[in-house]
């Protein structure tokens, strides 16, 4: 079994948008989300400034119990999940719910959980840590909650896979389709590492930028790049068998057609400066989606402003691409949104479905500073009107992993 899987809905919360119009429209005119931390007190750190969610609460989508049994990462799981389900127009009271499954990934979980929770057992004893401790941090549980707030019965479970953790998610959501073991599937990635200890742990390994200057903070490919800057959010998109979402009359945005997933086999942090595992993720996409490197019109690159991803990238795309390498569009629109981690992907793919819709690829802002070794068409500040058939995202996360996902038109 070999059939066409379709993307018919959905659902962002991100660091310039809480929702897929915002999004979008903040990608295009090169918006940048990124300010000084609200949510703690940055006194005694070394980074004073991340790309938050603006004006979230998550009682606007839930009622206040709800909300105060989730993990923030689990309330945005849920409130894109739903925009997801609802853009996509799907009756779930006549669709077959066994065969409706979700993946949503997420590099952490609960990390502000796990932290309060810490705290309250070092002061108040263990009698006094949430009997809700548990369900509130495990990653899986967005998943889980999705499945049960919606009755999903389908395929469930949680690719934790740092920072392609989206992206593996909508790629084993697209096989699982693609090959008879579901008819939909709710996929994508959230995140919130936002908090004390997350950031002095990004901070001592050396990963964020101690820029203070928020126009100068992540500059992905930018030869003064010098580290990411933290985000937080989530992306989940509705993927569906081609020819159910056209028996139904769904707004069909686009379609996945190639999956690459590949390892480093490294380091636990770096990237294998030859860039191989980044390479084959690339050209195992495209090769599973019956294109060349030709066909490829924008790539939504993992570029997160540390010196050597960028660099690693660039080279990875120089060895998939050869001589093509000069003639496609790349863009990092992490320079706008900071890096989302375990949500990156996710978001990152919606950006190549609306670049295939609007054909525009939105810019990668801040970049003023040539870097020789990464010499590629960055599409620098502002963004292109041009036709996007193809369109490629990629992830690459702690631990070697490796994540592409190829997004087409749909064709009849």
């Amino acid at each position: 079994m070999n059939r066409r899987v379709v993307i018919t809905g959905m659902g962002a919360l991100t660091p310039i948008g809480n929702n897929v119009t915002e999004y979008w429209e903040s990608l295009k005119t090169g918006k940048n989300g990124i300010a000084p931390i609200t949510y703690f007190d940055t006194d005694r750190f070394k980074v004073k400034i991340a790309a938050e969610l603006k004006n979230f609460d998550a009682e606007a989508y839930m009622d206040r119990k709800s909300a105060r049994r989730f993990d923030r990462f689990c309330q945005y799981a849920m409130v894109a999940s739903g925009m997801a389900i609802e853009d996509s127009g799907i009756d779930l009271e006549n669709t077959d719910l066994s065969r409706f499954g979700v993946i949503i990934g997420s590099g952490i979980g609960g990390l502000e959980t796990i932290e309060k929770q810490a705290l309250i057992l070092d002061a108040k004893g263990p009698g006094q840590v949430s009997p809700l401790f548990i369900p509130m941090v495990i990653g899986n549980m967005a998943s889980g909650n999705v499945s049960i707030k919606y009755g999903l019965r389908g395929y469930n479970s949680c690719s934790v896979t740092a920072c392609a953790s989206g992206t593996h998610s909508i790629g084993d959501a697209f096989r699982l389709i693609k090959y008879g073991h579901a008819d939909k599937m709710l996929a994508g990635g959230t995140e919130a590492p936002i908090t004390p200890l997350g950031l002095a742990g990004f901070i001592n390994i050396t990963a964020l930028t101690q820029s203070d200057d928020i126009s100068r903070a992540s500059i992905p490919f930018d030869k003064s790049r010098s580290g990411f800057v933290m985000g937080e959010g989530a992306g989940v998109l509705v993927l569906e068998e081609y020819d159910a979402a056209v028996a139904r009359g769904a707004r069909i945005y686009a379609e996945v057609t190639g999956y690459g997933a590949t390892a480093d086999a490294y380091h636990m942090t770096a990237p294998d400066p030859e860039g191989v595992g980044a390479t084959n993720s690339m050209l195992l996409a495209i090769e599973e989606a019956g294109l060349t490197t030709k066909d490829i019109d924008y790539i939504n690159a993992h570029g997160t402003s540390t010196p050597l991803n960028d660099l690693t990238e660039t080279c990875a795309i120089k060895k998939a691409f050869q001589d093509q390498a000069y003639k496609v569009a790349i863009s990092s629109t992490k320079s706008m949104t900071g890096h989302l981690l375990g949500a990156a992907g996710a978001i990152e793919a919606i950006a190549c479905i609306m670049s295939i819709v609007d054909s525009f690829v939105p810019p990668t802002i801040g970049y003023q500073d040539f870097d020789s070794d990464c010499d590629l068409d960055y599409v620098p500040n502002v963004g292109r009107q041009m036709n996007v058939d193809h369109a490629m995202s990629n992830s690459l996360g702690f631990g070697g992993h490796n994540g592409t996902i190829l997004i087409s038109k749909v064709k009849d």
